[in-house]
């Protein structure tokens, strides 16, 4: 169990720090493990991934030299939307927002998919202040959506700063992981007075979230954003996936069986 919980975390930074999403492949594992609870596989997730998402934000700020102007004030507003999220998330169950959450995605990946040229170069869409504006809304609405729910941020992150703001993939996910960062780092900090992480666990799972990432970041700076655009849509159709399934079973199966 052990080897399958760490191949899964090094499969994991490995696809945070191309597009985002590792969430996908290191949580359910670690809900695999005997013994676990939810909330110490969530703060020990958050551990391992905070490990993995500081050395791919390294890597990315050295070779990629993302535009900080953007990406730190981004960062500051994406960590306040994100204890937002968590406060919502308290009130109201996230399986009322996941049927909105698969639409958008259907979205993304059909408007990837058939505008092949999104994301090749850089083409601001906006300057000066309606620039930063824009940016900020992003990371309030993907940190808001960080604390409610989790996974993909990452990759809403990417979406976003392609789409909206109008960067290549590769410096929007040079600028995602600068952002994710900030939320996975917010997110640790909740968890950690509630005893939550287990620190051995989570220190062996954050070696191999750094090597992965380490990885991944130097495979998406070496083969740019035509890369990166295929390794992002693979994972929003496994986050479609997972968040249908999740749907069909906390939203339809129990009217049907009722």
């Amino acid at each position: 169990m052990l080897v399958l919980v760490v191949i899964a975390a090094f499969g994991a930074g490995w696809v945070d720090a191309v597009v985002g999403g590792g969430g996908l492949l290191q949580l359910p594992a670690l809900l695999l493990v005997p013994g676990i609870t939810p909330v110490q596989a969530l703060a020990t997730n958050k551990l391992a991934g905070v490990a993995g998402t500081a050395t791919s934000t390294a890597t990315y700020y050295r070779r990629a030299k993302p535009d900080l102007r953007t990406a730190l004030p981004m960062a500051a507003i994406a960590l306040a939307g994100s204890f937002g999220g968590a406060a919502v998330a308290i009130v109201l169950p996230a399986s009322a927002f996941k049927p909105i959450i698969v639409v958008a995605l259907l979205a993304v990946a059909l408007f990837t998919t058939f505008k092949p040229q999104l994301g090749a170069a850089t083409r601001l869409r906006f300057q000066g202040r309606r620039h930063h504006i824009a940016a900020g809304f992003s990371g309030l609405v993907i940190g808001f959506y960080d604390g409610l729910i989790g996974p993909g941020t990452g990759t809403f992150l990417v979406i976003s700063l392609v789409a909206l703001l109008g960067y290549d993939f590769l410096q929007a996910s040079a600028k995602a992981k600068i952002v994710n960062l900030a939320t996975n780092t917010g997110a640790l900090l909740l968890f950690i007075p509630h005893g939550a992480v287990l620190w051995m666990f989570g220190g062996i799972l954050a070696v191999a979230n750094i090597a992965g990432s380490y990885l991944g970041s130097r495979m998406a700076i070496s083969r740019g954003s035509k890369f990166i655009r295929i390794v992002f849509l693979m994972v929003v159709v496994l986050l479609i996936g997972k968040l249908g399934v999740d749907v069909w079973n906390e939203n339809i199966a129990p009217v049907l069986t009722s």
